[in-house]
């Protein structure tokens, strides 16, 4: 399996589809792992080379030894497209993943040509449940939280009709490392990317949940207001747009970054 070593740990990273395709990276939330996109791979397959990878303490990646930063998760990004020898390449991130697209965006815009940011924040508004799930892990582990993330991120019909995918999520959510979820998530409860918002040269697509409980649609509206060339799209789901609707998720994030449409590319 291919690992990129990093200071103190390491990331877990596989590449497919189309060899010699603009790369595509896809970028899981927090409490997931590269698993997440498995409903998006046959769409996408044929008109990209794909790069999935594992945030630090989520699926086969290690955690950090230390709680990082948002630049941290976006330098893991970078040095990723260094190992394979990418100039260049198209981003699509959910959740903790659109946060660092922001990141992306704002600071090393010119290294990617569109992003596809999708249930996600610039901030988080209120971080009193987030910091209370931080609290709880810490003294007993993921389980001790379980039902409630399941809640947030799933509506309430995948919830009792799709027992498949309510297994495929617990066991991403469960794979990751008590000390990687904490330290990410209390990463996430002190970041405010809305100062970098309006510095993102990039065309960006915004995704969003309608029923999203965990980042609001008010919230992603906002970064589709502050980035200068975004537009967004609501999609009927909670949390998990790209598992919940994937047929309708895989048409929009096609149509975006097949258009011939100018990119705003510097």
């Amino acid at each position: 399996m291919p690992f990129l070593d990093r200071p103190g740990y390491r990331l877990f990273y596989r590449t497919l589809g189309k060899a010699e395709g603009t790369p595509l990276i896809l970028s899981h939330s927090l409490g997931s792992s590269s698993a997440l996109w498995e409903p998006q791979l046959p769409a996408l397959k044929d008109s990209f080379r794909i790069i999935l990878f594992d945030h630090p303490g989520h699926g086969r990646s290690s955690k950090r030894p230390a709680r990082g930063t948002i630049s941290d998760y976006g330098n893991d990004v970078l040095a990723l497209m260094d190992r394979l020898g990418i100039e260049k390449a198209h981003y699509c991130g959910l959740s903790l993943g659109g946060m660092v697209g922001i990141w992306l965006g704002s600071v090393v815009g010119p290294r990617f040509h569109r992003l596809v940011l999708c249930n996600t924040t610039a901030k988080i508004e209120d971080s009193s449940l987030l910091r209370e799930r931080i609290d709880l892990i810490r003294k007993g582990g993921l389980e001790l939280i379980t039902d409630s993330v399941l809640e947030k991120w799933l509506s309430p019909n995948v919830l009792v009709k799709r027992p498949d995918i309510l297994a495929k999520v617990k066991t991403m959510l469960l794979a990751a490392t008590t000390n990687g979820y904490a330290d990410t998530a209390e990463m996430i409860c002190s970041m405010d990317l809305r100062p970098m918002l309006e510095s993102i040269v990039n065309r960006v697509l915004v995704i969003y949940g309608t029923r999203d409980k965990a980042t609001p649609p008010a919230w992603n509206i906002a970064i589709a207001d502050g980035a200068p060339h975004a537009k967004c799209f609501g999609l009927e789901t909670s949390h998990l747009s790209n598992m919940e609707q994937p047929e309708q998720f895989n048409s929009l994030v096609l149509k975006f970054l097949l258009e011939n449409t100018p990119a705003f590319e510097t």
